[in-house]
Parts: C-alpha cells; sequence; structure tokens
C-alpha cells in the first residue's frame, strides 16, 4: 500500500500590482558601465602621494580629476594594473587594481626620472 500524498506542480506566477518601485532609479548605461562605476568608486590618494602633490604645490581641478579617471578605466579596460598616467608636465602612477594614485611627479622632477613597476602608460 502506498501512503504517500502527491501535488500537482504547478507554477504560482508573480503579483504585480502595477506599481514602479521608487526606492532606486533605474541606473542608466550599461550593466559594464554601472558594474564599473560602483566597483572603482572614486579614485584615491595614497597619503605618499597627497604628501608629493602637497609639497610641489600641484592642485587638481574637476577635469583634471576626471580625465584621470578616464584614464585609469581606460588602463583597466585593458588589462593593466599599475599604470604611469602623463598630465601634461605631471605624472602620476597609479594602482588600476586598487584605483589609488600611488605618487605624482612634476615637470621640474620628472627628467631623468626612472618609473619602475609599471606595466602601463596612458598619456592624456
Amino acid at each position: 500500500m502506498d501512503n504517500r500524498i502527491y501535488f500537482p506542480q504547478t507554477t504560482i506566477p508573480p503579483v504585480t500590482t502595477g506599481k514602479v518601485d521608487s526606492r532606486k532609479p533605474p541606473a542608466a548605461g550599461t550593466f559594464r558601465e554601472v558594474l564599473e562605476q560602483k566597483l572603482t568608486g572614486g579614485l584615491k590618494f595614497s597619503q605618499h602621494a597627497q604628501e608629493r602633490l602637497k609639497s610641489r604645490h600641484i592642485q587638481l581641478g574637476d577635469e583634471e580629476m576626471q580625465q584621470l579617471q578616464e584614464a585609469v578605466n581606460r588602463a583597466r579596460a585593458k588589462g593593466a594594473r599599475e599604470s604611469l598616467v602623463l598630465m601634461g608636465d605631471l605624472a602620476l602612477i597609479v594602482s588600476v587594481k586598487n584605483n589609488t594614485v600611488i605618487t605624482a611627479v612634476d615637470g621640474a622632477n620628472i627628467r631623468e626620472n626612472v618609473f619602475t613597476n609599471i606595466d602601463s602608460a596612458v598619456i592624456i
């Protein structure tokens, strides 16, 4: 004798009320762009880089920061890990993986300087 109870396998459709969830606005752009933006966040500066910028009286405005972030994103897209970013007479070493500026060298100190432990260069 078989005492098992059998239930028919039916799917229950989700309840829709027609309302849109207003807590989260829809993300603009492709999934890849949104993911990269969330993963990268903002560009950070190491303590060493902050000291170099301050001692050499280098200030980066919003436009320069945007250009720098775009350069880092381009380097990331190519698989770079440590990159030299040249912005006019300013050289920045950036850890692409950590999204962090490691050091900065201005035009007066850039000549005859050797940059080591980099795998790419981006010229802006």
